[in-house]
């Protein structure tokens, strides 16, 4: 069962911004020590950061609380398996709010896709409950 869905665009132009102006005070305040370093081995770490906020953002909507309510962007992590494919590591207040939403008696299931073609990167996040353990 489906218990929540977000989506996010994100102008990659506007995180290059950003970047130049605030430089590490922006990305350490975002984005977690694996996310940087998975951007700073790209050519274009903007639109790797890119993909990540727009996860982020994506994930804090389907939550339902968006930056609020204890959920801050720390809380959400991207990384990749090693076929490539993105999940979401979630911890602290976003992971307090998902265990809220999973049913009792299901285990929830954060499941993420990124994609970007310059000037834009995108994300999607699913959010769902499958029987098993509470927990697990």
């Amino acid at each position: 069962m489906i218990i929540g869905i977000g989506t996010d665009l994100c102008d990659i132009r506007r995180i290059e911004r950003t970047l130049d102006r605030f430089g590490d005070r922006f990305v350490d305040r975002l984005f977690a020590e694996g996310e940087q370093k998975k951007a700073y081995r790209r050519q274009n770490p903007a639109a790797s950061f890119a993909q990540s906020f727009a996860a982020k953002e994506a994930c804090a909507k389907a939550l339902g609380t968006g930056f609020r309510l204890g959920v801050f962007w720390k809380d959400m992590v991207v990384a990749n398996l090693p076929t490539g494919q993105p999940y979401m590591l979630i911890t602290g207040g976003a992971k307090a709010r998902l265990d809220a939403l999973t049913p009792p008696g299901m285990t929830a299931q954060v499941h993420v896709s990124q994609t970007d073609e310059y000037p834009l990167a995108h994300a999607m996040v699913i959010i769902s409950a499958v029987p098993g353990q509470e927990g697990a």
